[in-house]
């Protein structure tokens, strides 16, 4: 085992070694062949009459007319605007330049490309220790815990705005959740759960919610079949508590079941103004599951606990969760950022803190927030209401603008309720940018920012939002290539339009001027090696 662990780094180099080679080689054939095409012009410049030629050339350029320029700086401006609408759209759409992926995907490894490096490099933790830089599973997707209720909230909203607030990506993500859940333990499926199984896969709510009846006509015991129910058709949070409420009492032993069941109970008394009640049962529901912390139970309790102002238990739970061997969210963060900053926030004045200092509890604070903002980036303009919020997705991607817009649905409230805690976040969050280093290879409290983020809350949220993206991304050389060359061939098109005979004399001035270097080349050739040589060379 620990030979062939050995081995691996001296393939690996030897990899490497042969790519950079083959690299070097094709650097090198471009080179000669280049040079040998200029030697083959030059051999095949008098048999083949090039001088002629060009001259005719010549004398053909100089009998066009004026409309010929014109039309042909107009078509190159037409079709490069073209390229530019095209490079524009696929930009903002798919945040890259289509000539730049292509060239990349394509191209590059056809004149042996070696890839970066810097995905599989090592980077230096916060102690100083080399750690292994974190992979794709970085960008994987989680169950948003305080996701809302489908018929008593997501519907309600397409009713009224007519827009569709889930993607079927999310959707989807949610059936297979669903599956797992509530059939995934059974070893031989029930009739009724075969019936189940299928109704989290249909794409028509009403076809799920017949499948649903269906299911409880088989077995009036069927608690997956009220939860389908209480989620999707409950149009209001009283009718989908009494649903789940009827599914607990069938629930049985189903530890999947009673989880996910209670939990929404709990959200629903939290909904219907029971903090306190929801607090208790989501206290319950920790003690009694210990070992489900995967479901993020506490975000739920955090929130409920902001809601009451019990900003101690807060801080008990925290103490609890905010720990560096679990793994963080936005909530974790910017809860403990708010705590710290409600502590001075109501006192806060820039242009004092810049006359005398930060105190140790300022201090505090604003490196809380620099911590909270280097996790997620894109929290600080939806609570600071420089973006619109939407309602949040069933799923979100950690440190990702999904989870964002998660975090800020839920909890702006409670900035807006800690006097001039918004206010500190507006005067000190940009300066966490500062301290990060760029490019983002290194993190200062955190891994590295992901680069995955933007094509997966891009499936994650509706097409109508506009998806925060960090770090900005410049615009591609290849738009504003195209944006030049469409604006200086339109311009030629205009000047040749307007002054025809001037922009004549220009081009015959510019083409003479550039042929000049080849002439002179020829020239030079000429007179090193007689013209007799050549001949002979190329006669044999």
């Amino acid at each position: 085992m620990e030979e062939s662990t050995g081995s691996n780094p001296q393939s690996h180099g030897f990899t490497e070694k042969l790519k950079s080679w083959l690299s070097w080689s094709w650097t090198c054939v471009c080179f000669v062949w280049f040079g040998m095409v200029l030697i083959m012009i030059y051999v095949l410049w008098s048999p083949l009459k090039l001088q002629e030629t060009l001259a005719s050339a010549s004398v053909f350029l100089n009998t066009l007319t004026p409309k010929f320029y014109v039309a042909l700086t107009g078509t190159s401006s037409l079709i490069s605007g073209l390229i530019l609408i095209f490079e524009w759209w696929y930009f903002r759409k798919y945040g890259t330049s289509f000539i730049e992926q292509v060239s990349v995907s394509h191209l590059r490894p056809l004149l042996g490309g070696v890839e970066s490096s810097s995905t599989t490099g090592l980077f230096s933790s916060v102690n100083g220790e080399a750690e292994p830089r974190p992979s794709v599973s970085e960008c994987k997707v989680w169950r948003n815990p305080l996701n809302l209720f489908r018929g008593a909230e997501y519907n309600r909203y397409t009713w009224v705005t007519g827009k569709e607030p889930l993607t079927y990506y999310d959707m989807n993500l949610s059936a297979q959740d669903h599956q797992t859940f509530f059939t995934g333990d059974t070893q031989q499926l029930r009739p009724e759960d075969a019936v189940m199984q299928k109704a989290w896969r249909e794409r028509n709510p009403q076809a799920r919610i017949r499948a649903a009846y269906q299911a409880i006509e088989m077995n009036h015991e069927c608690a997956a079949a009220y939860v389908l129910l209480a989620e999707e058709e409950a149009t209001t949070i009283t009718e989908a508590e009494r649903l789940f409420k009827k599914a607990l009492s069938i629930a049985g032993k189903d530890i999947n079941l009673l989880v996910y069941i209670k939990r929404r109970l709990a959200m629903c008394a939290r909904k219907l103004g029971r903090i306190k009640e929801a607090v208790k049962m989501m206290r319950d529901l920790m003690k009694e599951f210990p070992l489900l912390g995967m479901l993020n139970i506490h975000e739920n309790l955090l929130e409920a606990l902001l809601e009451l102002q019990a900003y101690a238990d807060v801080q008990a739970v925290l103490a609890k969760y905010d720990d560096i061997s679990l793994p963080k969210s936005a909530t974790i963060c910017y809860t403990s950022a708010l705590l710290k900053a409600r502590a001075v926030s109501d006192k806060f004045s820039p242009e004092a803190a810049s006359r005398r200092g930060l105190s140790t509890a300022e201090m505090n604070a604003v490196e809380a927030i620099h911590r909270a903002v280097e996790f997620n980036p894109h929290v600080p303009k939806y609570l600071l209401e420089m973006k619109s919020l939407i309602l949040p997705p069933e799923h979100i991607l950690k440190r990702g603008d999904s989870e964002a817009v998660a975090y800020a649905f839920f909890h702006l409230q409670h900035w807006k309720r800690a006097e001039g805690a918004l206010n500190l976040l507006h005067c000190t969050w940009e300066g966490t940018f500062r301290i990060i280093p760029y490019p983002l290879e290194k993190g200062h409290l955190f891994y590295p920012y992901p680069g995955c983020t933007e094509t997966a809350d891009r499936e994650l949220l509706p097409s109508f939002h506009e998806v925060s993206v960090y770090p900005k991304k410049e615009l591609p050389f290849f738009i504003l290539f195209t944006a030049g060359l469409c604006s200086f061939t339109a311009m030629l098109a205009m000047l040749t339009h307007q002054f025809p005979e001037l922009m004549g004399v220009f081009a015959k001035a510019f083409f003479s001027t550039l042929f000049a270097p080849l002439g002179f080349f020829a020239d030079k050739m000429e007179s090193f090696m007689p013209s007799s040589f050549w001949h002979q060379l190329t006669r044999i």
